[in-house]
């Protein structure tokens, strides 16, 4: 049995197309999927999902790339991460890919998250692209190690890999793992621990092999598993196992 740690299975597309989403998650064995919010207007669509259907959860946030969107307050997470099917405050983190110049707003929003997520107690899910460092120093600075959470469709090196595991965060592995081209990610894939390891898919994005260049979906993250397995030469049954305990371990607001 597998679990989609991170998908967007309420944009349109997706959501539009919820039973047969849900149909084919169970047909590959895919019992649970995290739906991850990126802004607050959208909130609303990502708790319908996880109100109306038992193995679909939910987080709050606002992802580092929403520029003209409105601001959280600590004050508002906190207020919206008291909904029973939240079981994480995210994605937030830093994204020096995406936008460039003066970025301390940015910066700002995360240390919120993170103080957000303090105070209810719930782990981080983190969004970090080419702005590694700086994610690390204020993950430190901010305390996150009190909550802990997950870096995210991982695409930093191994180097970084440790030190967000040295602040008891987990890695999550995308379908980028199923590309041939992806060596460095494939090497982190083979060295992270088994107990710190999720699997995601990222939905809609970032399809893995054999569907890549399609529209994602949640029942396709057994293929990152399979491919983690390969890597590691080990059964995919162990790569489910774990990954499915540590989901739960993680988000322990998830087996209530």
């Amino acid at each position: 049995m597998f679990i989609d740690s991170h998908c967007h299975i309420n944009f349109p597309d997706l959501a539009a197309n919820i039973e047969p989403l849900l149909a084919n998650m169970a047909e590959n064995k895919v019992t649970h999927a995290l739906c991850v919010a990126v802004n607050l207007p959208e909130l609303p669509s990502v708790l319908a999902l996880a109100e109306a259907h038992a193995n679909i959860f939910a987080s709050v946030g606002v992802h580092p790339d929403y520029e003209d969107t409105p601001e959280p307050s600590v004050e508002q997470l906190v207020e919206l991460a008291k909904h029973p099917r939240v079981v994480a405050i995210g994605e937030t983190g830093l994204d020096y890919y995406r936008l460039q110049g003066d970025l301390e707003w940015q910066r700002e929003r995360f240390r919120v998250h993170i103080r957000a997520a303090k105070q209810v107690g719930l782990p981080l899910i983190i969004h970090t692209r080419s702005s590694a460092a700086d994610t690390i120093r204020i993950l430190k600075e901010e305390g996150a190690d009190e909550v802990g959470g997950v870096l995210h469709c991982f695409t930093e090196t191994w180097e970084v890999a440790q030190a967000a595991m040295e602040l008891g965060f987990y890695i999550s592995i995308s379908g980028i793992v199923t590309f041939k081209k992806a060596v460095e990610l494939q090497a982190v894939a083979r060295l992270v621990p088994l107990d710190r390891l999720l699997i995601e898919t990222d939905s809609p994005y970032l399809a893995p092999v054999p569907y890549r260049g399609k529209q994602n979906q949640p029942a396709w993250v057994r293929h990152v598993g399979e491919s983690i397995a390969d890597l590691r030469g080990i059964s995919v049954n162990q790569i489910a196992d774990a990954t499915t305990a540590n989901f739960f371990k993680l988000f322990a607001r998830a087996q209530k």
